[in-house]
This record gives C-alpha cells, sequence and structure tokens, in this order.
C-alpha cells in the first residue's frame, strides 16, 4: 500500500506580516471603490495623515501594519459584512455609508460623516450600531 508524501504544512501567515498587511489593504481598496470614497475619506478610516503611504499602500507597497492599522480595518471589515446581511441588495449596502440617517449616533448625517472624523472609536461605534441592528456580534 503506497504512503502519500508527506509535505511540511505551510506556516501559516500572521496577521502582522507584510503579506496579510497587503491582502488586508487589497481587501479595504475594493470596500473604499465600492462605497465611493474619497482619498480624504481613504486617509481618515485609515488614520493615514500622508498621501504618500496611501499611495504606496495602493500600489502593494506595504510592510507589516501597526496594530492600529489593523484594528481599523478590522471595524471596516466588519461594517462592510454587517452592511450585507443588513440590506438586501449589494448596492443598497454600499450606498449606506454615505446616506443621512436619523439614528442619535448619526445626528441626520451620515455613517461617512462620523468615519471622516478619523476616531478609531468612530469606526467601533458604527460597527457597534450595525451589530445592534442585526441583532447581535459576528
Amino acid at each position: 500500500m503506497p504512503t502519500a508524501a508527506r509535505h511540511p504544512a505551510p506556516e501559516p501567515v500572521g496577521a502582522r506580516s507584510p503579506a496579510a498587511g497587503a491582502a488586508a489593504l487589497r481587501t479595504f481598496f475594493r470596500i473604499a471603490e465600492a462605497w465611493g470614497l474619497s482619498t480624504a475619506d481613504q486617509l481618515a478610516i485609515l488614520g493615514l495623515r500622508s498621501r504618500t503611504t496611501l499611495n504606496a499602500w495602493k500600489k502593494g507597497g506595504v510592510g507589516a501594519l501597526s496594530p492600529d492599522a489593523l484594528e481599523r480595518l478590522s471595524y471596516v471589515f466588519g461594517i462592510y459584512k454587517a452592511l450585507r446581511i443588513l440590506l438586501p441588495t449589494a448596492g443598497a449596502a454600499d450606498a449606506w455609508i454615505a446616506k443621512p440617517n436619523a439614528g442619535p449616533l448619526f445626528g441626520g448625517g451620515s455613517a461617512l460623516d462620523r468615519l471622516r472624523g478619523g476616531k478609531v472609536a468612530d469606526l467601533f461605534l458604527v460597527r457597534q450600531y450595525l451589530d445592534a441592528q442585526r441583532g447581535g456580534w459576528s
């Protein structure tokens, strides 16, 4: 009975590795495009001050991301996921971020208006709001 050749299992990619950072940023830029985010919006959401860094990231020039950047990306991905669950079409989910919202968190502005402040806490609050609308955490 022949035995299958054994190959060592691939090393897991750490969340802080350049490969993981590049993958996360590719996903972020696809979401940014779907949401129609401006360069200024992307800078604020990612907590960046430099367009140079943003442009390098867009071109794949990524080292290991900081814990702050990873946290911000995690919230963006959670917001995106929650919207896809809550709303009936991809178009409606993508449009929600920029639509006025009467909820107390938004005061008639949009979620994007809130995110433009550039604080991690705002990303957390929008994510928490959407998770509450879904009836729980993911």
